[in-house]
């Protein structure tokens, strides 16, 4: 795959930007996106002077100016494969108690607007695939309806993986609270499987043609990826692999969300490998700016050797 092949379908509307690869076509649909954390509590082991090194990569789409804020993006991935509307991941959602995390607390974003700004509606959705359990993976999974939370892709097929969906589980796992995903499985998981709406999955999921899950744990017990191939094109979805170019650089390190730090740098270092070896597009979860590069070995770590065509965010 040519870097042309990344690049060459290019268009931009309110909030989305597209691409074609083969014959699928991605579209980002905004949810939000800013700064977030300061990197060094985002990125406690990642020192410094990386930082420094790349600033020219990273600011102002990924670093501040001005500060040390790491900037990321809430964003869903729309798909649209073998005559179906595909979502990966659902942001973080309206309404939702929050305690954790204020600024996420009782939201009230036009999500469900910019999904109309690309042609989707709720109804039109087909499949979501949730690449892993966490808070700003699965808010959109449900709305708030007289009182209740109901799914808002209510024709849809909800792919979890069946590692998250056990392990985010409060009834199996009491350090939940008090942590970033309070309440979550009880607003944002559980009333879609009591819908019947959800499918879930482990080791490896074909979706169709197009488009493969694979388990690639680490970040969470049921962190995935979804391998597109295409004609001659290919990409990786690869969700919380990453939430910041400089872990392509620096591939050791993780965020402070990792829950096993050894098997998400195992899985880092080896889905960049295979993205590098064979020319395929890095489309992590987060990115800001242009949201998706493609990699190239350098020695013992990887280096961005071009980025998509997605529309940056504006900065205003």
């Amino acid at each position: 795959m040519s870097h042309t092949s990344h690049t060459q379908h290019a268009q931009h509307a309110q909030h989305t930007s597209e691409i074609t690869l083969g014959d699928v076509t991605i579209t980002r649909v905004e949810e939000m996106h800013g700064p977030i954390m300061p990197a060094e509590q985002f990125f406690p082991d990642l020192p410094e002077q990386a930082w420094k090194d790349h600033r020219e990569t990273l600011v102002p789409d990924h670093l501040g100016a001005d500060d040390t804020m790491v900037h990321t993006a809430m964003q869903t991935w729309v798909l649209r494969s073998e005559g179906r509307t595909i979502l990966i991941d659902t942001g973080v959602g309206n309404d939702k108690s929050r305690p954790a995390v204020p600024s996420w607390d009782r939201l009230g974003l036009d999500y469900l607007g910019n999904l109309a700004h690309a042609g989707v509606r709720p109804e039109d959705v087909d499949l979501v695939i949730n690449t892993h359990l966490h808070v700003d993976h699965v808010g959109w999974n449900t709305r708030l309806s007289d009182g209740a939370w109901i799914p808002t892709f209510p024709n849809a097929t909800y792919l979890m993986p069946q590692a998250d969906f056990e392990f985010w589980n409060p009834a199996n796992n009491p350090n939940i609270t008090g942590g970033v995903n309070e309440n979550v499985f009880e607003d944002s998981v559980a009333p879609v499987h009591a819908a019947g709406l959800t499918q879930l999955w482990e080791g490896s999921h074909r979706i169709d043609a197009n488009l493969r899950l694979d388990a690639a744990p680490g970040h969470t017990p049921g962190s995935s990826v979804i391998t597109l191939t295409s004609g001659s094109d290919s990409a990786v979805f690869v969700g919380d692999l990453l939430h910041t170019p400089l872990q392509i650089m620096e591939p050791e390190h993780n965020s402070c969300f990792c829950e096993d730090p050894a098997g998400s740098r195992a899985t880092r270092r080896r889905i960049l490998g295979w993205a590098a070896d064979n020319n395929a597009l890095l489309i992590p979860a987060h990115l800001s700016g242009h949201s998706a590069a493609e990699v190239a070995r350098e020695g013992g770590k990887f280096a961005i050797k071009g980025w998509a065509p997605f529309t940056p965010y504006s900065h205003a």
